[in-house]
């Protein structure tokens, strides 16, 4: 068995801007001997649209994980899981990866971010997870694109 640090940082952002414009013009001119008129028509469009995506997350805890096999060049593959209930809150983290034995410390240690091919998960549920979810409805007007 050995501890996982599990120290995870993560921030991501986007932004896209738009910015058209369209003019077009064209006019006609009839003429004759008595009188002269002018017609015109003009179209215009114009489009500004932006938008902006953030989102960071912070993970801190201590998960203990078993060796579950050994490859040919010592790197060990570890797995596993924790479980936490507080309130009716539950909350799992799962995590697997391969770790070389030269990362693990004396006191049977390994930082999260010297495992490799790491797959970290980290999964609340309950009332407080429930109330970030969209209720029914927005989601049912956001698969038809009303929302």
């Amino acid at each position: 068995m050995l501890t996982v640090l599990v120290v995870e940082n993560s921030s991501a952002s986007s932004s896209a801007g738009t910015n058209t414009e369209k003019e077009a013009d064209s006019g006609v001119r009839f003429a004759s001997p008595n009188r002269q008129r002018s017609y015109g028509l003009g179209l215009e469009e114009n489009f500004d649209g932006s938008g902006k995506v953030s989102r960071s997350g912070r993970l801190l805890a201590q998960l203990s994980v078993s060796i579950v096999g050994v490859q040919a060049n010592g790197d060990l593959l570890v797995r596993g899981e924790q479980l936490i209930e507080i309130n009716g809150e539950k909350q799992s983290i799962n995590l697997e990866g391969r770790v070389r034995p030269v990362d693990v410390s004396e006191g049977n240690a390994v930082l999260s971010s010297r495992i490799a091919d790491s797959r970290i998960t980290y999964i609340g549920d309950g009332v407080l997870a429930e109330s970030q979810r969209k209720g029914w409805l927005p989601r049912i007007l956001s698969l038809l694109g009303l929302l």
